[in-house]
């Protein structure tokens, strides 16, 4: 389809993302770069990783340049320190666009706000920090030495948050978490302005369906609770009584897909936990793990499955299940956080909330003729 071009000046933009790989947050980063290019707008990314074998393809096709500097610093001393390594790889990447490139009408820094001051020396240029979540809420405090570690990270974590001309949050939910968080922040004024992500809704085949599949769609972390969807499948196939008069169960699927990246410690032992249970559930014959498939095997994966199941608890947006709705699926998830403000039980026939195995029972019914829901 042919865009209308935009008649407001044309901006040079730069786009700061840690690291490029395949996540809901590279999602919105990607999303947001192919349609500010293709309304003129100058994009250009940088980062201090990009797998060219492990990414969103719209990142290597040319649509916008991407430049990774950083590289070569380690994301870990010893499986420890990542937030201070993490920190010094972005505050690398800030340095390096601070004196090798020109100014930009706009730069958007992204999950790490400790470069925002850096970035700020462009006199020129506005700073605008899209906050996912608080970092200081998914790192751990559990020991007083860790505690010790991170106070001086949380504290400049808040401050240099302060200083972007403009913060942008992905959800109601994430907004209040920030103000509960930031209450020096809050205390000042600053307010966060809520940006939800969006899906390209042409990029979806026409949903079918050919047998009794589930599908979940996360990164392999312990965060997405994964292991939710694995225990409810299971205990779908020790179920007795009409739902096996209406639906085959023993043929019944449940697909695990998402980022996967074996340089992280988290993703090989997580993948590695899902088959065991998988195992130990007596379900591991049924249960297909994907891991890093490109858009296209996804949008796939969406078209035959029955329905999506989301499992994280608190979820900060949530993209998969803009995504599965884009596809004319309905969505199975937990009550709480960002799918909240997206999924609405019983509204279009995308059922939400109530236990995992309870939605799963519902969903059966439609598995006996293979076809999904008008909606």
């Amino acid at each position: 389809m042919e865009r209308k071009q935009s008649s407001n000046p044309k901006l040079n933009l730069a786009i700061m993302h840690p690291d490029l790989g395949i996540g809901g947050a590279e999602r919105l980063i990607v999303d947001a770069a192919v349609e500010l290019s293709s309304h003129g707008h100058n994009v250009h990314i940088f980062t201090a990783h990009h797998d060219k074998n492990r990414c969103f393809e719209e990142t290597s096709a040319g649509i916008f340049p991407v430049t990774v500097y950083g590289d070569f610093l380690p994301r870990h001393i010893f499986y420890r320190l990542h937030a201070v390594c993490a920190y010094l790889r972005c505050i690398f990447v800030a340095l390096c666009v601070l004196f090798m490139w020109p100014s930009f009408d706009v730069i958007l820094a992204d999950q790490v706000s400790v470069v925002v001051p850096l970035l700020k020396l462009k006199r020129s240029s506005k700073v605008v920090f899209y906050c996912h979540f608080p970092d200081l809420l998914l790192a751990q405090h559990t020991t007083f030495l860790r505690r010790v570690y991170r106070k001086p990270i949380d504290f400049l974590e808040e401050l240099t948050t302060g200083m972007a001309d403009m913060i942008l949050v992905n959800s109601k939910f994430t907004a209040s978490t920030f103000a509960k968080t930031f209450k020096r922040l809050h205390a000042r004024g600053i307010r966060p302005a809520v940006l939800h992500p969006a899906v390209n809704m042409d990029q979806f085949d026409e949903p079918h369906s050919y047998k009794l599949n589930f599908l979940s769609v996360n990164r392999f972390e312990r965060k997405k609770n994964i292991e939710l969807a694995v225990s409810a499948f299971a205990m779908l196939h020790t179920l007795e009584g009409n739902v096996h008069q209406t639906s085959n169960l023993a043929d019944a699927d449940l697909t695990i897909a998402g980022g996967y990246d074996r340089r992280l410690r988290e993703n090989v032992e997580y993948l590695e936990e899902l088959k065991s249970l998988a195992e130990r559930k007596g379900v591991a014959g049924r249960v297909n793990f994907v891991t890093s498939c490109s858009t296209a095997e996804r949008n796939s994966l969406l078209s035959q499955c029955l329905c999506v199941l989301y499992t994280p608890t608190d979820e900060h947006f949530g993209i998969v299940p803009l995504e599965a709705m884009a596809a004319n699926k309905p969505v199975i998830a937990c009550n709480s956080g960002g799918p909240v403000e997206t999924i609405k039980d019983g509204k279009q026939d995308f059922f939400a909330f109530g236990t995992m195995e309870e939605m799963l029972v519902r969903t059966c019914p439609w598995s006996s003729s293979f076809k999904i829901p008008q909606l």
